[in-house]
C-alpha cells in the first residue's frame, strides 16, 4: 500500500534533538535499526540530550558470529564506525543485537508457511517477502532459512525475556584497514575497560516467531 505518512521537511538529527528535548527525561527509548550517523551527529550537536534517552536498543554488531560484510564486522556498524563509536562512548544504557543472536532467529519453511496460513494480506505479503530475501541467505550461510535482524529489536521491548546476553564493554574499531567497523566485545571480561552494553546472544527462537504471529495476526 501507498504510505499514509508525507516525507518529512524536517532533518532527522533536529528532530531527534527537539523529541527527546521536548518530552520528559527517561521516557524515550531510541530502536536503531540501521547505521548510528543521526544519533551519533544528534549527540554531537546537542549533548544535553543523552542523559535523557532512556535507553537504545539496536541491531549490529557482532563478535562470535564475525560480520556478514567483512570478516569481522557487520553492516550497520562499518559502513559509519565513527557513529558507532561515539554511540557506545555516551554512557547511555545500551541493549545491543548482534549478529550472534539474530542468526539463531531463521525464517525455516515452516515458520513462513505459519505467516502464509495467517491468510490475511499482512501474513501472505511477509511469507512472499521471507521467502524472496531468504534464498541469498540460504545461500550465503548454508542455512535453513535466514536471519531476522531488525524485529529481534522490538520484539526486546515487547517480550524482553526472549533473550539473554551479559553486560560487557564494547569497543568499535576505527582505524584499522583489516578490521574497520569491529565491534570487540569483551565478553570474558579480561579488560578493564567499562562495561557500556548489554550484549544480547540467546534468544527463545520459538517464542520469538510466535509472538510475531501473534502480532502479526492482529493487523
Amino acid at each position: 500500500p501507498e504510505p499514509t505518512m508525507k516525507l518529512q521537511d524536517r532533518y532527522a538529527v533536529d528532530f531527534i534533538v527537539e523529541t527527546l528535548m521536548g518530552e520528559e527525561s527517561g521516557t524515550i527509548t531510541l530502536c536503531a535499526l540501521g547505521p548510528l550517523t543521526n544519533i551519533a551527529l544528534a549527540l554531537i550537536r546537542e549533548p544535553r540530550i543523552a542523559p535523557r534517552i532512556k535507553e537504545i536498543v539496536l541491531m549490529g554488531g557482532g563478535f562470535f558470529e564475525g560480520g556478514n560484510v567483512t570478516p569481522t564486522a557487520e553492516f550497520n556498524i562499518y559502513v559509519d564506525p565513527q557513529a558507532a563509536d561515539v554511540v557506545f562512548k555516551s554512557g547511555i544504557p545500551i541493549v545491543m543485537m548482534p549478529l550472534d543472536v539474530t542468526h539463531k532467529a531463521l525464517t525455516t519453511a515452516k515458520r513462513t508457511q505459519t505467516f502464509r496460513a495467517l491468510g490475511t494480506k499482512v501474513g501472505t505479503a511477509t511469507a512472499e517477502m521471507l521467502e524472496f530475501f531468504e534464498r541469498f541467505d540460504e545461500e550465503k550461510y548454508g542455512t535453513d532459512g535466514g536471519p531476522l535482524h531488525d524485529p529481534c529489536v522490538i520484539a526486546y521491548l515487547l517480550k524482553p525475556d526472549l533473550f539473554k546476553g551479559r553486560n560487557c564493554n564494547v569497543s568499535v574499531e576505527t582505524a584499522s584497514e583489516l578490521t574497520m567497523g569491529m565491534t570487540v566485545i569483551d565478553w570474558w571480561g579480561v579488560t578493564k575497560r567499562p562495561k557500556n552494553a548489554m550484549v544480547m546472544r540467546d534468544i527463545d527462537h520459538d517464542g520469538f516467531f510466535a509472538l510475531l504471529v501473534e502480532r502479526l495476526g492482529r493487523l
